[in-house]
């Protein structure tokens, strides 16, 4: 059944895109406005890593409790995934775009609040918010650039469209680290109490709110331009049932699992990502400050970037599955040569897990979405729940690390996740039946 809500583009003035969505639309135009969908989310979720630690200073939390700051951010995959798969379905792959950025919009101003609040829970709601427009933003974005192309280089082209997220996280965190934590020792928070706490959080964390108010402007910039674009596609959505039925599709090994991996995978790089500037403020390992330790996050999200622009490469004639159990074990191996060195060796291999995590999201994305066809923005909703992850295994490795009083011990868990995401990549190392079956 065709799309209502996506109107008749040519009677709009604005020819819509050849294909559909089992053969894909020819719409080289519409990649760059996608690409500049994943610069823009993936930036803005980086800067989590450099927010946390201030926010951190500044209300004197523990790890468990800093990293609250990715459970109240990933929450939001949990609670809105299956509602902007329903948007999806309803309004189209560009309405629905435009609606996430203009969300993502109303959360950066929630920072204002926040800071004059001077409260961590309100922080924590803006966060949410913010989280919920990316998500929407992210259900409609990964599926989307599957679709813009032939269905046999969808890997590929996935794996590069998520080259551009890795953009964003790498030099977002690197300018953040200088508007925000260039006075992270300035002064000792838990040496003030009542009004002086107060007013010193405040004024503290009005360079947090200057940052995402220029972040604001420049979404309402580009909700606009997609706007324009809104009758692009002529597009077919899967309209039959509930949207919660969407679960179904979790029964199907291939996708279940894929999902699960998922969960794993965004649990383990926001986990290491969290970490990463207290872990080389470790006189054990690099003995950084606050904002020298900042600067290197974007060499961990940089490793991302190199890696994914590789990936797309090697993708399109190794098999995804072969290469995602090959990254895994980089991934585990780095974990292990961090925790038991110190000095540069730990802080480096630590950072360089970066380079393996760049394929691991679109490849266990494409790898479960294989032959989904119609169900692709149903598939898409559930995958991006499944980022909860980020919401979870951060704040449980928090917690192992204040409990065992040291952050090296603390990694286990995510080499743990990677350890069920190798065996993934050897189970999905071959095409789903489906795609076998429509290529015969």
């Amino acid at each position: 059944m065709g799309n209502p809500a996506a109107g008749d583009p040519a009677a709009a003035g604005d020819p819509a895109a050849a294909g559909d969505p089992q053969h894909g639309y020819d719409a080289p135009d519409l990649r760059i406005f996608v690409f500049a969908l994943f610069f823009t989310f993936g930036g803005i979720t980086s800067l989590n890593d450099v927010i946390i630690p201030k926010l951190k200073e500044l209300f004197t939390l523990n790890y468990a409790q800093a990293l609250l700051v990715q459970s109240a951010f990933f929450a939001a995959y949990a609670i809105v995934s299956i509602p902007a798969a329903a948007i999806v379905r309803r309004a189209g792959y560009m309405r629905s775009a435009a609606i996430g950025l203009l969300t993502m919009m109303v959360g950066c101003l929630l920072f204002i609040p926040a800071s004059a609040s001077a409260t961590f829970g309100v922080f924590l709601f803006a966060l949410f918010v913010l989280a919920a427009g990316i998500t929407i933003v992210q259900v409609v974005a990964n599926p989307l650039i599957s679709l813009l192309g032939k269905p046999n280089t969808a890997h590929s082209r996935l794996t590069f469209a998520q080259a551009f997220n890795s953009l964003g996280t790498t030099i977002f965190p690197y300018v953040g680290s200088v508007l925000i934590l260039g006075g992270l020792a300035s002064m000792d928070a838990s040496t003030l109490t009542g009004a002086a706490l107060d007013a010193y959080r405040a004024a503290e964390t009005k360079t947090v709110v200057h940052t995402y108010i220029g972040l604001a402007i420049a979404l309402a910039i580009v909700a606009a331009v997609i706007w324009t674009r809104r009758n692009r596609l002529r597009e077919e959505q899967s309209e039959q049932g509930s949207i919660l039925q969407a679960f179904d599709l979790l029964a199907r090994p291939r996708f279940g699992i894929g999902a699960a991996c998922i969960f794993l995978y965004v649990g383990a790089e926001v986990a290491i990502g969290s970490l990463i500037v207290n872990y080389l403020m470790q006189p054990g390992v690099m003995g950084l400050t606050g904002q020298e330790a900042g600067k290197h996050v974007p060499f961990y999200w940089g490793g991302a970037l190199i890696g994914r622009f590789i990936g797309a490469y090697v993708l399109s004639r190794v098999s995804p599955g072969k290469v995602l159990a090959t990254v895994a074990t980089g991934s585990i191996a780095l974990i292990l040569i961090s925790a038991n060195t110190t000095g540069l060796v730990s802080g480096w291999s630590l950072l360089a897990i970066g380079l393996c995590n760049s394929i691991m999201f679109p490849t266990i994305f494409s790898l479960a979405s294989e032959g989904l066809g119609k169900r692709a923005a149903e598939g898409s909703g559930v995958i991006a729940t499944a980022i909860v992850g980020g919401a979870i295994i951060p704040p449980l490795t928090g917690a192992l690390a204040d409990a065992s009083g040291s952050l090296h011990f603390a990694l286990i868990l995510p080499a743990a996740c990677y350890a069920v995401i190798l065996g993934y990549g050897l189970y999905a190392r071959h095409p789903a039946p489906e795609v076998v079956a429509a290529t015969a």
